[in-house]
């Protein structure tokens, strides 16, 4: 089907002559029709794998990869589990930790909170909250000492900085002489941590693990371990082996799992958007079918002539494919370099836009992420850039077919 002749004949048809130069803008248009749709599917699934990759960054500064609780209130031996957890394979650190929740009151300001007990030395191990502290340093929180980490957004509604006094209004009760009083402690704020996710910028708070034993009255108890693992994209599968080993005794959990909606709402949206936007590569790869059928048309005389010449009907069929290709083939390479050269720039030219007209696209007051993140994967480009061309190949089929079914003696009656 593709010899020398079929090749060089299909070549030829590419070029533009004076009576063909309205096939040979339609053709045109073809071409920058798959360019475009490849470009904008290769950027938008680079963004989004941004965003992904960005807030899960943000999540995971926060939440560990997998969290161990005990069945009933509290983790009693926490310590010999930690001797054992952190020989398990794939676990690189553990940390205990207390949760709770309070009501923070500052002068007038009261605001409900996640209270977080954490050991300030070990905490590093499982979580990257010391590197995003703004002001004061995670290590401040001594025991005994009733001192308090708050989130940016949490600090700033409640109007305190650094070195200011919080009361802790717990929900566990004492009774006293006078009747049932809540639990009041007393906190200094020697620091304020900033993650980039509102969900903990605005409603965490962090003491040291002892002070939350003795807030939350859990004795030398703590609500459980935080883990760290080698690999966070197999936690599930990690955590299913850590559960059959730990023979069911305690709740073991992922990160999935504790933000299961967040991660199926962007896997969902990522596919949606990759076929909404394959539709466009898709009309504008059959676009390639009414360019082919005009120069079939166009070409009647010279197929039957060829034929007549003794070209089989696979060799006339395989001239229009070659054509097809080629307009594909552009169109895909096209695409895909101009798809890879935006989406690695994106992060540079969004704001460019944004200062020459004077606009923002993402409010930092309205969005926790407040700039236009891009990553790329090389497997995406692959996919998009194959299916763009297999698209293409597709449309041809039919055009040359009916290019193959041209009857030499009809056409010649006229010419």
């Amino acid at each position: 089907m593709f010899k020398p002749l079929v090749l060089f004949i299909g070549l030829r048809y590419t070029r533009a002559k004076r009576r063909t130069q309205f096939i040979s803008f339609i053709t045109m248009t073809s071409v920058f029709g798959i360019a475009l749709g490849v470009i904008a599917l290769i950027t938008v699934l680079s963004v989004m794998n941004g965003f992904e990759a960005e807030l899960r960054e943000r999540i995971l500064g926060m939440t560990s990869h997998t969290t161990i609780t005990g069945i009933g209130d509290g983790l009693k031996d926490w310590r010999a589990l930690e001797k054992k957890i952190i020989n398990f394979p794939h676990v690189e650190g553990a940390a205990p930790f207390v949760r709770g929740q309070a009501m923070i009151n500052a002068d007038r300001r009261v605001s409900g909170s996640l209270i977080r007990g954490i050991e300030p030395e070990i905490e590093p191990k499982v979580s990257e909250v010391a590197e995003k502290m703004v002001s004061g340093k995670l290590n401040q929180l001594e025991a005994g000492k009733f001192r308090i980490v708050l989130g940016g957004e949490l600090a700033k509604y409640l109007g305190v900085i650094p070195g200011d006094k919080i009361t802790l209004i717990s929900p566990q009760i004492n009774s006293t002489p006078a009747g049932i009083l809540p639990r009041l402690r007393r906190f200094t704020v020697v620091g304020v941590f900033k993650v980039g996710m509102y969900e903990y910028d605005r409603n965490m708070a962090l003491i040291h693990i002892s002070d939350a034993a003795k807030l939350f009255q859990l004795g030398d108890s703590v609500s459980g371990l935080r883990l760290k693992l080698d690999d966070l994209f197999n936690a599930p599968q990690i955590t299913r082996d850590m559960a059959n080993q730990l023979f069911n005794e305690y709740r073991v959990s992922d990160w999935t799992k504790a933000h299961s909606n967040f991660y199926k709402a962007i896997q969902t949206e990522k596919k949606v958007m990759f076929i909404i936007l394959l539709l466009i590569v898709a009309v504008a790869a059959f676009n390639i079918v009414s360019t082919l059928v005009m120069v079939v048309t166009d070409k009647h005389g010279d197929i039957a002539i060829l034929k007549t010449q003794g070209m089989s009907a696979s060799s006339v069929m395989g001239i229009f494919i070659v054509l097809g290709i080629i307009i594909g083939l552009i169109g895909t390479v096209l695409g895909t370099i101009g798809g890879i050269a935006l989406a690695l720039n994106v992060e540079t030219i969004v704001p460019a836009i944004e200062r020459f007209f004077g606009v923002e696209f993402l409010a930092a007051d309205v969005y926790s992420i407040s700039k236009l993140p891009s990553k790329l994967i090389w497997s995406d480009v692959y996919t998009v850039a194959g299916i763009a061309f297999l698209l293409s190949l597709l449309a041809t089929l039919y055009p040359a077919w009916q290019a193959s079914k041209v009857n030499p003696a009809e056409v010649l009656r006229y010419e």
